[in-house]
């Protein structure tokens, strides 16, 4: 397997560590873990090794599905990782919507030929026909997030709908990773709930603020998950004896967290949108906590800008061109860590500026 170094991830591995505020952070701020039983009993196994009956179960709810459309990953990463694997073969064709998190497109790019079909700036739109024009004989699969990482942009119901239809009259499916739906306030319908050809993943990482967890899952038709499953017993075997103990309790009642996260970040992008607005780098009315912002002028791309910012400022922003060279004039901004982290960040930014 020859694959194409994780650009984000060498990123933070070079400057997180030692920063003093991780500004580049793209999930809402974390929660204790004394806010959850955390004894779950012996470590042993998850069984069966696809998750708990009832705790898919309750995931399957979401979907419109059954438990036995449902496999629980550890993260979302590893979910896409097993539908790639298990859907993706040499001589195949998938479509890729980006920006986007790479791995969506690089796994795929390891494994089979990818046509990329890029968001418009500056309000990241989706132009659906271009998706459509991209599709070949050999497409097994389009593969869209939404809302979107890097840019924050949330696709409507319609033009999500329409982006299913594409790939089902083509005989592929449509995989969405979803893991920032739940912190719109107006979600889309979850693509798994669309039809045969749909599949989602998600997690309870980026919405909940629950990282340390690393408890998703995948969502879709029942040959899918089968074919995730293979793959599964060569990677993790089974999710977190952790993970799915809290992610239970999480599941059991997920609203009351979900509004605490969504009027944090609604408070938080108040402040980062007054900010940008005050240093003209732009704003886009993101959905979730991330927002692809422009690299100010005087510095020669998102590298140099964000070097400086980290090593003058002690601040961690996540540089455009690790999304891929097209966006080298733009930098990620993640606002959904504590108020007071956000405001000293934001200051210190601007001292630099």
């Amino acid at each position: 397997m020859d694959i194409d170094a994780f650009e984000l991830e060498r990123w933070f591995a070079e400057y997180e560590h030692d920063a003093d505020v991780m500004l580049a952070e793209s999930g809402v701020r974390s929660l204790p873990a004394s806010r959850f039983d955390t004894d779950p009993g012996d470590l042993d196994y998850v069984i069966p090794t696809a998750g708990a009956p009832d705790v898919r179960e309750t995931i399957a709810e979401e979907y419109d599905r059954t438990a036995d459309e449902v496999v629980c990953t550890v993260g979302t990463q590893e979910a896409n990782f097993l539908a790639f694997q298990s859907l993706l073969a040499p001589g195949d064709h998938a479509v890729v919507v980006t920006p986007t998190y790479q791995s969506l497109h690089a796994i795929p790019e390891s494994i089979c030929d990818v046509t990329r079909v890029p968001l418009e700036p500056p309000e990241w739109t989706l132009d659906t026909d271009a998706v459509a024009d991209a599709i070949r004989p050999e497409t097994e699969l389009v593969v869209v997030n939404n809302p979107n990482n890097p840019t924050g942009r949330q696709h409507d119901e319609a033009t999500v709908r329409e982006l299913y239809d594409i790939a089902a009259e083509a005989d592929a499916y449509l995989l969405c990773d979803e893991v920032y739906r739940e912190l719109s306030p107006d979600p889309v319908p979850p693509v798994a709930s669309m039809g045969e050809y749909g599949i989602s993943t998600a997690s309870l990482t980026k919405a909940y603020g629950l990282a340390g967890l690393r408890f998703g899952w995948l969502a879709g038709p029942r040959e899918v998950v089968e074919g995730a499953e293979v793959w599964k017993d060569y990677t993790t075997i089974s999710p977190t004896k952790f993970g799915q103990h809290v992610a239970r309790q999480v599941l059991d009642d997920p609203e009351g967290l979900r509004r605490e996260a969504l009027a944090h970040v609604r408070a938080n992008a108040e402040i980062t949108s007054e900010w940008a607005d005050d240093h003209g780098l732009g704003w886009s009315d993101p959905v979730g906590c991330n927002v692809f912002l422009d690299v100010p002028e005087g510095f020669d791309g998102s590298r140099e800008f964000c070097r400086t910012v980290v090593e003058d400022a002690s601040v961690v922003l996540a540089p455009g061109d690790c999304f891929g060279d097209a966006y080298d004039d733009y930098f990620r901004l993640g606002f959904g860590l504590p108020t007071d982290e956000l405001r000293d960040g934001l200051a210190r930014v601007a001292d630099v500026l």
